[in-house]
């Protein structure tokens, strides 16, 4: 049973997040400056910058209207969310913005009927982090010697967090040192997260199955409101 204090929070939660989509109106997609032009969208919202919890959700797009396909509660950086556009690597912020989904990946096999892009995490597999490195914000295999163990993700001692995941591609075409690397949506740890996206393991699972790499699917993260809402982006 929860308790009072996780309660109340929960309903204050739910009755900020109201305000993104209130009962009979267009919904969110619709009412986004940019969806990235694909038929599939990942909406990841916060109540506010501060918040490390909020709500996901995934569309599709039919006959000319966003419906929606499934929603999930979500967890973020445990300092927050930050604009993706300024967000300074190690701040533990969850960047805003509209971004990309280049690849799955996972420690574990691809969930049957998963049609995207999928690479399975081997013992030689890191991302890394490293500002000095050549190959800053990317997966290597092995984890180049200009990459430091220190500032690099060794992916399969992540266990269950890494058992599936979407890369999202924050600073990740045209890489910017210093801005952040590594943010993932991935399956739920103890808490908030060091920047990612994460939600409960069957969402993530059902997340993949529904996945189309054809549909162009995008994810759209922000606030209810203010510089970072999510209508914004």
């Amino acid at each position: 049973m929860r308790s009072g204090v996780t309660a109340v929070l929960s309903v204050l939660t739910s009755a900020a997040l109201l305000a993104v989509a209130p009962a009979g109106t267009t919904p969110l997609p619709d009412r986004m400056a940019d969806t990235g032009g694909g038929s599939q969208l990942i909406t990841a919202v916060a109540p506010r910058t501060g918040s490390t919890t909020g709500t996901l959700t995934w569309w599709d797009r039919r006959d000319g209207r966003w419906v929606e396909a499934g929603s999930t509660p979500a967890r973020f950086g445990a300092n927050g969310l930050a604009e993706g556009a300024s967000r300074k690597q190690g701040t533990n912020t969850t960047p805003t913005g509209l971004y990309d989904l280049p690849y799955a990946f996972g420690i574990e096999a691809a969930p049957r009927g998963t049609a995207y892009k999928y690479r399975p995490v081997r013992q030689n597999s890191w991302w890394c982090q490293d500002v000095r490195s050549r190959s800053y914000n990317r997966w290597t295999e092995p984890r180049p010697a200009d990459c430091r163990a220190t500032e690099a993700e060794h992916l399969v001692s992540y266990g269950s967090r890494y058992a599936h995941a979407l890369v999202i591609g924050f600073n990740y075409r045209k890489p910017v040192r210093g801005r952040g690397a590594g943010i993932f949506l991935h399956v739920n740890g103890r808490g908030p997260t060091a920047g990612c996206v994460s939600v409960p393991a069957d969402a993530m699972r059902r997340i993949l199955q529904w996945a189309e790499q054809a549909q162009r699917p995008h994810i759209a993260v922000g606030t209810v409101s203010g510089g970072t809402a999510i209508t914004r982006y």
